[in-house]
């Protein structure tokens, strides 16, 4: 008998932390993401208290954009429902309806805002370059350093168009995802690519053999660029107006605090 009373206070517990998590008849939250650029979004493949299943049981995501849209999704009462999507698709993704927005360490560009709304920022960063330890850049300390170097950077972003900032430099063809500049840099076909800082540390954290390069003076770009926002449809401002709400009550020390504990608990098997 005292077993079946635990047993019906646990599915009570259990209903009533649904409730509260996700309003009755609210639609799910959909949100595209890489899963696939720590550490902002991971894939991995065991669950744990910081990740959320990946649609199509394709795995967990894990990261500082999901912590992000954990509380977004909480606040509307919605259920969190995270989508994997390769980077080009995800505007794509977003425009026809299959996300209802995209947390995927997605700066709000011009170019961007021509097809997509933007909320508030909810990061801000600086760019910084990746480089083998115990290659010739180690110790660059300036753009100048990079005359002549091999230097990439991701497609469709603006971490690529900087590269021509560089006098002299080597310009690689874009590659689709970081992981991918990371094999290309630990097999010597680029001595370096262009990476906002959290992405370089969490990088560097998962492979011991690569560092970064900061600079003093370094790109020029603008807070537009280097800022992070969430996107959504032009025609959703009351969902908009919701988020920008509840980002700003999520003051700068959480912030980076979230971003702290997304580099130290990213998995070393994360894509």
């Amino acid at each position: 008998m005292r077993r079946f009373f635990a047993t019906v206070l646990a599915m009570i517990l259990t209903l009533t932390c649904a409730c509260a998590f996700a309003e009755e008849g609210a639609e799910p939250f959909r949100v595209g993401m890489e899963c696939n650029y720590a550490p902002f979004n991971w894939t991995q493949v065991e669950a744990d208290e910081h990740s959320v299943e990946i649609e199509g049981g394709m795995g967990y995501a894990g990261g500082y954009d999901v912590e992000i849209a954990r509380r977004i999704a909480e606040a509307l009462g919605r259920e969190l429902v995270i989508v994997k999507i390769e980077w080009d698709g995800l505007i794509p993704a977003l425009q026809s309806g299959m996300v209802d927005a995209v947390i995927a360490g997605m700066s709000p560009t011009a170019e961007r805002k021509m097809t997509v709304a933007f909320t508030d920022a909810y990061y801000n960063s600086d760019l910084v370059m990746v480089v083998r330890k115990d290659g010739a850049y180690a110790d660059a300390t300036q753009l100048s350093d990079f005359s002549g170097a091999r230097i990439t950077g991701q497609l469709n972003t603006f971490h690529y168009a900087v590269i021509d900032q560089i006098e002299g430099v080597e310009k690689v063809t874009a590659m689709d995802n970081f992981p991918a500049m990371i094999v290309a840099l630990n097999s010597g076909v680029i001595d370096g690519y262009v990476s906002e800082r959290p992405g370089a540390v969490s990088a560097c954290a998962s492979n011991p053999d690569l560092t970064y390069v900061t600079f003093e003076d370094g790109f020029e770009a603008s807070e537009e660029e280097t800022s992070i926002a969430v996107a959504l449809r032009p025609e959703d401002t009351e969902l908009c107006a919701q988020i920008n709400e509840i980002l700003a009550g999520i003051d700068a020390d959480t912030r980076n605090e979230l971003m702290d504990n997304a580099v130290l608990n990213q998995p070393v098997t994360a894509e």
